[in-house]
């Protein structure tokens, strides 16, 4: 007979299953469909469960503490590790491409590396105690609200705040000892006690020579976004640092889900006795505000919690009927809203972003940015007028967009476009044109092909639908040259748009 789970087990377990959602949105931004999503998604959980459970032995072997990353931020890393070795083993081409490239060159490999050459956010947060790092990844990347991390981490909600800000505080100064500790030139050396001068105070000023460094300088750039806790920067600096490629992505995926109430799993799920009791009270509204069930613990996510505790595993066996102890979030005939895609949609964002809940809805076999005008058409459930010019003379547009840079940075920028359409849809696809050359290079929450300056964007599966008088939007990575103004001619189903101002 099949030894049962132990209560140990089934917590660890379901403690994990809360991260089921961070680690399929990441997921789904490296692959380039939701097959694939799902496959690295659960080998990064199998891998991340079983190294921790590593660390766990160590630590209790030698009696010290083994530094770790909190659950979250360590599965992400799995989640890059198991990426990395589809690509050694012939199966990169299931990878966004830009991963692959990014994967083959000097940045991924700082993350391998010997230790002091590692990004210092990484180092930083392996650097504290786990509890107070997990507390700092929820709130700050995970953008999840003080009282739901509170509950969740059983800290006493009034002091939290004040926690959190002593957490902020220890963080930055781990980072400046990891910075001091990094091997570097004299140029850096003799920009280090300035750069933690500067970062230290809201209301200083940046020379102007410091400026040019940290321009010049990757390492001491990391460096001053770690240090500087001050204008917001450090969910970027933590995402960046310790996710590597589509930190940015992910953060603002995170940033959107937890906006929509999908984000982190279950903020309030407890456990008694070792196994959790999920619930699903009701529907929840999601990035696209369409009511949808918040499957966080669906049959594949538990499935995957508890592969690591199978036959062979020192952490013991799990019975072939053992899940039956374990209520679903939700039943399972629910399907999830993939959190963001990239092409297809899938959690919700990328290189950048963030987001949501459930399995990945993108189309395997069609890789980002490569969609053929006829399966766009179909997506867009209408049959295209090629007689009629994108600039449609309609007596009034069919609908609004707003277009905002997020941010911008020498070469690249993030930009979000929101679209309210008058009419209700089954399925829609936006385009737009390009005045100064812009490319697109990452996308989520939508498929994209650019041809030339003009854009073209298909809806995800769990965000074609719009409701009268509703919105959606899309969100993306893109690099520019000489210029950066904001596109034009933007069309909806072939109808033109009006742009708000």
């Amino acid at each position: 007979m099949p030894d049962l789970p132990t209560p140990q087990d089934a917590a660890e377990a379901a403690l994990f299953s809360e991260c089921w959602d961070a680690v399929l949105s990441y997921a789904d931004l490296c692959t380039s469909g939701s097959a694939a999503a799902t496959q690295l998604a659960t080998e990064a959980f199998t891998h991340g469960i079983h190294e921790a459970r590593a660390v766990g032995v160590r630590s209790k072997n030698t009696g010290r503490r083994t530094p770790r990353l909190p659950r979250i931020p360590l599965l992400l890393s799995s989640v890059r590790t198991s990426a990395a070795a589809w690509e050694a083993h012939g199966q990169g081409h299931r990878l966004d491409p830009d991963l692959r490239l990014w994967l083959n060159s000097e940045k991924a490999a700082r993350y391998t590396g010997p230790p002091l050459h590692r990004p210092i956010a990484l180092r930083g947060l392996r650097d504290l105690q786990e509890a107070d790092a997990a507390l700092l990844w929820l709130v700050e990347v995970e953008a999840l609200p003080l009282p739901a991390v509170a509950r969740r981490l059983g800290l006493d909600p009034v002091a939290a705040a004040e926690e959190l800000g002593q957490v902020r505080a220890l963080f930055r100064d781990r980072c400046h000892r990891n910075h001091l500790d990094t091997p570097m030139d004299t140029n850096c050396r003799s920009y280090a006690r300035l750069l933690d001068a500067v970062t230290r105070s809201p209301g200083a000023e940046t020379p102007e020579d410091l400026s040019q460094h940290l321009a010049r300088c990757v390492e001491c750039a990391e460096a001053a976004g770690c240090l500087r806790l001050h204008g917001g920067g450090l969910p970027a600096a933590l995402a960046g640092g310790v996710i590597g490629w589509g930190g940015l992505a992910y953060l603002e995926r995170r940033r959107r889900a937890a906006e929509a109430g999908l984000a982190g799993g279950r903020t309030d799920a407890a456990v008694d006795t070792g196994i959790a009791e999920a619930k699903a009270d009701a529907p929840r509204i999601g990035r696209t505000g369409l009511l949808v069930a918040a499957v966080i613990v669906s049959g594949l996510a538990l499935t995957v919690s508890l592969m690591p505790f199978g036959a062979g595993d020192e952490g013991g066996a799990v019975a072939s009927g053992g899940s039956a102890d374990r209520q679903p979030v939700a039943d399972p005939g629910v399907v999830s809203p993939s959190a963001t895609n990239r092409g297809a949609g899938s959690l919700v964002s990328p290189e950048p972003g963030a987001p949501s809940a459930g399995t990945g809805s993108k189309s395997d076999p069609e890789p980002q940015g490569t969609s053929s005008p006829s399966s766009s058409a179909r997506a867009a459930g209408r049959t295209p007028d090629s007689s009629k010019p994108a600039d449609s003379t309609k007596s009034a547009a069919s609908c609004e967009v707003t277009y905002d840079i997020v941010s911008e940075w020498p070469d690249g920028f993030q930009a979000t476009v929101t679209v309210t359409s008058v009419e209700a849809l089954d399925s829609w696809q936006i385009a737009w044109t390009f005045d100064d050359g812009q490319r697109v290079s990452q996308m989520w929450d939508g498929t994209y092909d650019q041809h030339g300056s003009r854009v073209t964007v298909t809806a995800a599966d769990y965000n074609k639908s719009v409701a009268a008088g509703g919105s959606f939007a899309v969100g993306f990575n893109g690099t520019w040259q000489d210029g950066n103004t904001a596109p034009d001619a933007f069309t909806l189903n072939g109808d033109r748009c009006t742009t708000a101002h």
